[in-house]
């Protein structure tokens, strides 16, 4: 069996789903982690695949309530027995006033503080901590924790298996989509997940960080090399992880790839949903981003920033640009031609070009990926997942369109994604290695406004190329 397959029967089997609604409901609702994930959208993507399955729903609400009550005594555990360790500790230590909130709610609501906490995003995994703290009797909390429980777990639970249940029927899809709607959907769910908890571990406040450094400091030869890549104030870990699971993780799924003479199932499982999917604005917008996303929409976008970057004479971060661009079109152009692998369709434009890696997938995750860390750079660090974020969304319709257009399998898009990663991850090292002064104060309306219309322009003058 395929590996791919082997990960999708593994993720439908009932009892992991189960215990991973489970999971999600326990681990939303610890006070040293919940407020870290993203919990809804965990939650509503587990409960869509049991509802899809056909799981039964009095199980799955039953995962969910146990989880809830579990996650919640076990803050009121850590509250009552160990207040002082557990606000020295990481993330409280950090972020002291995630418990002055929960404290506040407490003060207002008293004993119906975890019952209505229970519905509050902000203090849901802090108030059973809080309640500890306070020495709320273990009896009222006990109460308070099981029936809000009861409510919380079918209203969490419910949209997700409704949507699950409904989806095949109601939308008339295509059969044996399955397996591509759950690779996106896992893929997005990924990324978002990495680029805001993950990415916030990796910088020099973070626990992964504190936890490499104590290691080092205790192996002298591991010393020398971590203070020659802290020249420019922190190691950048993070660039460097994801250089290691991007290198890794390209090189991996390239084997498979082209391991496989014929498309993957996932392939063709993608390819029949956008078959199904298609529709004449669809093709024209996808057409659009074709044309934003080929080399002169490229150069058209990126012109005025490559000319603001000349007259403040930073020629160092417009070498490390250009080098990006460069770079992955070199990639794209080696893979094609080391791979020749077929497309799914060959409009007269994209005679003789090949599928993998895709191009526009790789480029635009290049350069949308190294605008997004310019702009995280400059932010303070509890906002900058929203960049990351932002980059996602963006990224997901430009690599999605060459699916629309039938130019591209679906496994192409990943390859080039995973490609555009490992440049970012190289050109982000190398602009780390020594201290740089900070880039000026950028005229972001400005500059994008006229990438908007050098753009605009290029879509009305010229065809795709």
């Amino acid at each position: 069996m395929a590996i791919v397959d082997t990960l999708l029967s593994l993720t439908l089997s009932p009892p992991l789903l189960l215990l991973l609604v489970l999971g999600i409901a326990l681990v939303e609702s610890l006070a040293l982690i919940g407020l870290l994930v993203p919990g809804v959208v965990l939650m509503t993507a587990a409960a869509t695949l049991a509802g899809h399955q056909g799981l039964d729903l009095p199980w799955l609400i039953g995962a969910a309530f146990i989880g809830a009550i579990i996650g919640d005594s076990v803050s009121y555990y850590l509250g009552y027995r160990h207040r002082e360790a557990v606000l020295s500790r990481w993330p409280l230590s950090l972020h002291p006033e995630w418990v002055g909130r929960g404290a506040r709610f407490f003060e207002r609501y008293g004993v119906y503080s975890v019952f209505i906490g229970r519905f509050v995003g902000p203090v849901r995994p802090v108030i059973p901590l809080v309640a500890g703290m306070m020495q709320m009797p273990a009896r009222t909390f006990a109460w308070a924790n099981i029936t809000s429980a009861a409510l919380w777990a079918p209203a969490y639970v419910l949209p997700g298996y409704l949507v699950g249940h409904t989806w095949q029927q109601r939308l008339n899809l295509p059969t044996n989509v399955e397996m591509a709607v759950i690779l996106i959907a896992a893929t997005v769910v990924v990324l978002a997940v990495v680029f805001s908890w993950g990415r916030a571990q990796v910088d020099r406040q973070g626990r992964v960080y504190f936890a490499l450094a104590r290691i080092v400091r205790r192996i002298p030869i591991m010393r020398r090399p971590w203070l020659a890549m802290s020249r420019s104030g922190e190691v950048p870990l993070g660039s460097l992880l994801l250089l290691i699971t991007a290198l890794t993780g390209a090189s991996a799924w390239t084997l498979y790839v082209m391991h496989h003479v014929t498309p993957l199932t996932v392939d063709l499982e993608a390819q029949r949903l956008f078959d199904w999917l298609d529709s004449p604005w669809l093709a024209h917008a996808s057409l659009l981003l074709a044309m934003i996303g080929d080399k002169a929409g490229i150069v058209a976008l990126v012109s005025p920033w490559a000319c603001w970057l000349l007259m403040v004479k930073r020629f160092d971060a417009l070498l490390h640009g250009a080098l990006a661009l460069g770079g992955i079109a070199l990639i794209n152009t080696a893979g094609k031609a080391l791979f020749a692998r077929a497309r799914p369709t060959t409009p007269d434009h994209l005679t003789g070009s090949y599928a993998y890696p895709s191009a526009h997938t790789s480029t635009w995750v290049v350069m949308i990926g190294l605008a997004a860390a310019v702009m995280a750079a400059r932010l303070p660090r509890q906002r900058r997942a929203w960049v990351y974020w932002m980059a996602i969304a963006v990224t997901l319709p430009m690599a999605l369109s060459r699916l629309a257009l039938g130019v591209h399998w679906l496994s192409d898009l990943v390859g080039g994604a995973l490609m555009g990663l490992v440049v970012c991850a190289l050109i982000q090292l190398n602009w780390q290695r020594r201290y740089r002064a900070p880039l000026p104060a950028i005229p972001w309306v400005t500059l994008t406004g006229a990438s908007l219309l050098l753009v605009s322009a290029r879509m009305l003058l010229f065809g795709p190329v």
